[in-house]
């Protein structure tokens, strides 16, 4: 088994307990909300958030995925850092064991937050993994951060 390791980051105006909130402790919640083109539903099909938890994340029909699954490994709500593998899926699963994750939300010095956010991918056998084949799922990662992030910025009260 190979493991491939991806970084990225961006930067908001956003204060990282918010984004923290928004993106990964009431996500089932606001993400439906904001991008149900994207999102049909998430939901905890074990636990009810914490460590240990599995979410389930519902597309909408005619899309190019019906599911994806998530067990949290790690939160922490003080440091706004969650860690979490994507367990189950029909996407490239027959390349991958699975993928784990890093979100970190880091305080920055103009009162936003560095979204700092790492991704291995674990393959079967000696398979090995193109950035080309992942930066869809990427693309779609940071798109969906930054309409999370307009939506704080409109809505400054949301998770203050």
């Amino acid at each position: 088994m190979g493991v491939t390791c991806f970084t990225q980051e961006f930067t908001t105006s956003v204060a990282p307990s918010r984004m923290f909130k928004a993106l990964i402790l009431d996500s089932h919640n606001l993400i439906p909300k904001i991008v149900p083109q994207g999102i049909k539903s998430i939901e905890f099909v074990e636990g009810d958030g914490g460590v240990g938890s599995i979410k389930q994340t519902n597309f909408p029909e005619g899309g190019h995925f019906k599911c994806l699954k998530h067990k949290i490994d790690a939160l922490d709500t003080v440091n706004y850092v969650c860690k979490y593998t994507l367990i189950e899926g029909d996407i490239i699963f027959d390349k991958l064991e699975k993928v784990a994750y890093e979100v970190k939300f880091e305080a920055s010095s103009t009162g936003g937050c560095v979204c700092k956010m790492t991704s291995e991918y674990h393959t079967k056998g000696d398979v090995e993994l193109k950035e080309e084949e992942i930066k869809q799922g990427k693309d779609k990662a940071m798109g969906l951060y930054k309409v999370v992030e307009e939506y704080l910025v409109a809505n400054p009260d949301l998770y203050a």
